[in-house]
């Protein structure tokens, strides 16, 4: 673990924070954020400065290539590129890293060397390699490094410059304390971004001398990204517009190279400041949006950003005199609080799905990052609770994506279709929403995106590429499972996961259509929702894949895996067995009963974690058994206990991953981050409870681990968890009450949640009988 001067936990705040509940926020719970959680292992956060769902990230990029810079920082590195202005949040895939920043002092250095250009191999090197350094980077030492929320500092070794980071929702500020020199500068590389992007357009413009503007377009995730740029620096400087082209070998594209080359002199001390904001949209939006900083006051920018992310964490107030539990927990709330990402420009206007360029409603602005399939399962029922109006903002914005795009977005990035991952996980977001009560958004509409997302077409899809029209939008999974009833594992990769998320998806359409009262389609869907039952193998007792003709997959091994291209999605069987949340009950008697579900759900978790296959999942992490905690597709199954009599195990459970899957420490995560689910996972089942089915606005009690819990609530309202006897070996519930009266089952609705009241659990060293009526 690094030293604890790393972080900032002494951070003077004097602002008293705004009323959020019956009574102002007195805590400043900015100080119990470590950002470098995640950083470490596979979790790929990212340190950077950002506000809540803000549109712009400045941060420190270490590497370039590989999985573990999908954020461009890694913990393990001990050089910096930059500072560049778009990053992405724990993500498994790699994007962004626009428009990067670095500070010089003497001769700049801007060649590549050969070994950075020669192959493709070349770029898939660790840290440390040439081609994950360029050449102008910068030694550091995470002792000279701090983060919170919404500030970045580091001090530069190679330039003696100390780096210093903050944001507002659309623009960076940036402060640089340089030494005396008489060649000191900026290099601004457009030309640079993480994982090798295709940069298809670049432009850069010198304004004055002490404005430069920009753009670019990039073909890489997002396969077409529009980024302008606007600049603008507090001390005048010459420059150089570096442009030229890097010939590589053996018929490999040319590397485009554009950068600006900044050029003054500084005494010894001297801070720089530089204003920079981003749009999608045009030269024009970059320039509005740089508005939101209309001074050069750093400390208020900072102190802005602290006091919206203490407005953002307050939400919920836990009580423990276990400091390391609270950095663990109000980090987990910081990352659920970074996406999805505004993409709107302060004028209203966003680039869409179809390219065009369309204005919001003010009420309604559009957002980017939609990692679907990860955060249907915690992140936006979290939000449901904390902040329901940010998420009605959301589902407007899908439903406007709908629109603009033809169809609603698996994952979308960057106003692009992606095609990444399974499952129409849009659904399980609108249905859980409306099931608990939101009618902030057009209700028929959204049956008719969802309809369209089931039902799919290769002509439902308005501007994209053919590959994500005929084959990552799954028009001939849909059709299977449409017309055979199943997704043949012969005809599709990850057929059993497909087939499997799709029931899901399709019963949340069906309660929706049942509570518009569109029956017809009400009674189509939940049929649809039971064709889980077509991958249950009886004999063996998991979930297989079957061919067109019926026939089972052989040979079958449940811990086999062959990355994305078996019967299954980053799991293996023994992980996607146990996703129908829509049909505990039937998946019961498909295993024999209560006595025989329980016993496989048993061996899930004393199993061999032993991965076979040539190509085993990176994802399949954080194992317990076979159960793999690191990868959503076990999220839920902790909790299924509860369903079958035996919440002690559901309990015990809990506790052992809250305690061994989460650390205040740069590899404390077990599994990438994932735009904030792996923290909403924490967030919910530390408080003590899950949602173990989205669409069923009930929640699963857990294993509460802290002594109270406030949630502070819209109107005012609180609803408290408060765990009587609270102790590292008390991690069992003797009785409860909800509001004073004995609660016997382990369960209770969204509905009495968001009334308020409380809910009271004696805790004890044992396993008991409680909850088993």
């Amino acid at each position: 673990m690094k030293s604890v001067n790393r972080y900032l936990w002494g951070a003077a705040f004097g602002a008293l924070l705004a009323s959020c509940g019956t009574n102002a926020v007195q805590k400043d719970y900015a100080d119990y954020v470590n950002p470098f959680i995640g950083t470490g292992g596979h979790g790929h956060t990212f340190p950077g400065a950002v506000v809540p769902n803000g549109m712009i990230q400045p941060g420190p990029d270490t590497r370039i290539y590989g999985w573990d810079a999908c954020s461009g920082y890694y913990d393990a590195d001990t050089v910096i590129n930059g500072f560049s202005h778009l990053h992405l949040s724990g993500t498994g895939c790699g994007d962004y890293g626009e428009i990067l920043l670095m500070p010089t002092v003497g001769k700049q250095h801007t060649e590549l060397s050969a070994a950075a250009v020669s192959s493709d191999a070349s770029f898939a090197a660790t840290g440390g390699s040439p081609a994950q350094t360029l050449p102008y980077a910068s030694r550091f030492s995470h002792r000279n490094e701090e983060a919170a929320p919404g500030y970045y500092s580091v001090f530069l070794d190679t330039y003696g410059v100390k780096a210093e980071l903050t944001a507002t929702s659309r623009a960076a500020l940036h402060r640089y304390t340089f030494p005396e020199s008489s060649e000191a500068g900026f290099i601004l590389d457009l030309d640079y971004s993480l994982q090798g992007q295709h940069n298809r357009a670049l432009s850069l413009e010198v304004v004055n001398d002490s404005t430069i503007c920009g753009y670019k377009n990039t073909n890489s995730w997002a396969w077409r990204h529009d980024v302008y740029f606007r600049a603008v620096f507090s001390k005048p400087f010459t420059c150089e517009i570096l442009t030229d082209s890097i010939l590589r070998p053996k018929g490999q594209r040319s590397l485009p190279v554009k950068k600006a080359l900044l050029h003054f002199a500084t005494a010894k001390d001297e801070q720089v400041l530089v204003k920079v904001a981003l749009s999608s949209v045009d030269a024009e939006g970059a320039v509005k949006n740089l508005a939101e900083i209309p001074g050069w006051n750093f400390e208020q920018v900072k102190a802005d950003a602290r006091r919206d992310w203490n407005n953002y964490l307050g939400k919920i107030d836990i009580e423990t005199d276990n400091a390391e539990q609270k950095t663990v927990f109000y980090t987990a709330l910081y990352h659920t609080g970074i996406s999805p990402s505004l993409f709107t420009d302060v004028d209203g206007r966003y680039r869409g799905l179809d390219r065009e360029i369309h204005t919001a409603e003010a009420d309604k602005p559009m957002y980017t990052i939609f990692s679907l399939w990860d955060t249907f399962r915690a992140l936006h029922p979290l939000l449901t609770i904390i902040e329901p109006e940010l998420n009605t903002r959301f589902i407007n914005a899908l439903l406007k994506q709908y629109r603009d795009g033809g169809i609603l977005p698996m994952w979308e990035l960057a106003g692009n279709y992606t095609g990444t991952m399974i499952g129409y996980n849009a659904v399980p977001v609108i249905v859980d929403a409306y099931m608990k009560g939101d009618r902030g958004f057009d209700a028929r509409l959204a049956l008719e995106a969802c309809l369209r997302s089931a039902e799919y077409d290769t002509l439902a899809p308005i501007a994209t590429t053919d590959y994500l029209k005929h084959a990552a939008l799954m028009p001939i999974s849909k059709y299977y499972k449409n017309t055979l009833g199943y997704v043949p594992c012969d005809k599709e990769h990850e057929a059993v996961a497909k087939g499997l998320e799709y029931a899901y998806d399709d019963w949340c359409i069906s309660r929706l259509a049942g509570a518009l009262g569109d029956t017809a389609t009400q009674r189509r869907y939940a049929e649809f929702g039971r064709s889980y039952r077509h991958y249950f193998d009886p004999v063996v007792r998991f979930m297989r894949g079957k061919d067109m003709d019926g026939n089972w997959r052989t040979p079958f091994n449940p811990r086999s895996s062959s990355h994305r291209e078996d019967d299954y999605c980053e799991g293996t069987a023994w992980q996607w067995t146990w996703f129908v949340p829509q049909d505990v009950e039937g998946l019961v008697q498909l295993m024999g009963g209560r006595e025989g579900f329980i016993n496989k759900l048993d061996s899930l978790f004393t199993a061999d974690s032993a991965l076979e296959g040539d190509q085993t999942s990176a994802d399949i992490s954080g194992l317990i058994g076979q159960y793999a905690h690191g990868n959503e597709p076990s999220h839920h199954i902790l909790h299924l206990y509860n369903k079958v009599g035996q919440p002690w195990k559901t309990q015990a459970l809990v506790d052992s991953v809250l305690h061994s899957q989460y650390f205040n420490d740069p590899d404390g995560l077990s599994g990438n981050e994932d735009c904030g689910q792996m923290s909403a996972w924490y967030i919910l089942n530390s408080m003590g409870f899950y949602q173990l089915c989205p669409g069923k606005p009930e929640y699963s009690i857990g294993r509460p681990l802290f002594d109270a819990v406030t949630i502070r609530l819209p109107q005012g309202k609180e609803f408290r968890i408060v765990a009587k006897n609270n102790s590292a070996a008390n991690k069992y519930i003797e009785s409860a009450t909800l509001n004073g009266k004995p609660l016997s089952v382990p369960y209770f609705t969204h509905q009495q949640l968001m009334e308020g009241g409380m809910l009271q659990v004696v805790m004890t060293d044992k396993p008991t009988e409680w909850g088993t009526e």
